[in-house]
């Protein structure tokens, strides 16, 4: 079985760099996904106690210094908190909207090797079929089983393999979605929560002084 993945040809060869890429793409996904799933709440409270001291300037500093989407939309909330409530709203949306694409990039990879990988087996597995019949050609009328393993075991290992990569292909891309979702969620609440603050913030430097 070794042998056959170690000299198994273009098909096994093709096969083992779509699961070495598909690796790389789930943990530098799973890596930075991780990162900008920060605390969301506690970052918030941090930011408003900032801007409640007229601080723009640090908390514009704090969100540009934290990772993840969540900072980008306070940040966009922090520059334009001299506009109005719907400027605002806007800027927040537009920075949420920047933020999908980069969330979701390299998803279509692995959803993609999903697909295809199985493909990929079944022409291997054809491939060693059509090895088989020819090994059997060759040593007719007196075919032994040794001439024919080679080619079972080559499409075996390339239907085996390609469905190994295909199902944890499709599992790191659902465990990576349901990531992004998770983001999204967080991104969602931090949007109403901004909004509610800088009404309520603008309100309070508006009112004139007791």
């Amino acid at each position: 079985m070794w042998n056959v993945l170690v000299n198994g040809g273009l098909v096994i060869g093709l096969l083992l760099a779509c699961g070495v890429f598909a690796l790389l793409v789930f943990f530098e996904r799973l890596f930075n996904l991780h990162r900008a799933q920060i605390p969301a709440d506690d970052f918030l409270k941090g930011i408003y106690n900032v801007l409640n001291r007229d601080n723009i300037v640090e908390a514009a500093a704090l969100c540009e210094d934290a990772p993840g989407p969540v900072a980008r939309l306070a940040l966009a909330a922090v520059l334009n908190h001299d506009d109005s409530l719907e400027k605002i709203g806007r800027a927040i949306e537009d920075a949420g909207l920047e933020e999908i694409p980069r969330m979701e990039r390299g998803l279509g990879w692995l959803a993609t090797l999903a697909r295809i990988t199985p493909l990929i087996g079944l022409l291997g597995t054809v491939l060693g079929m059509m090895q088989m019949l020819l090994a059997a050609k060759e040593a007719a009328p007196l075919v032994q089983s040794a001439d024919l393993t080679g080619g079972l075991w080559y499409a075996l290992a390339a239907t085996a393999l390609s469905l190994i990569i295909a199902i944890l292909a499709y599992a790191g891309y659902n465990l990576l979605v349901s990531r992004v979702e998770s983001i999204l969620l967080d991104m969602e609440r931090s949007a109403s929560a901004l909004l509610t603050f800088m009404r309520q913030w603008k309100r309070n430097r508006e009112a004139p002084p007791a």
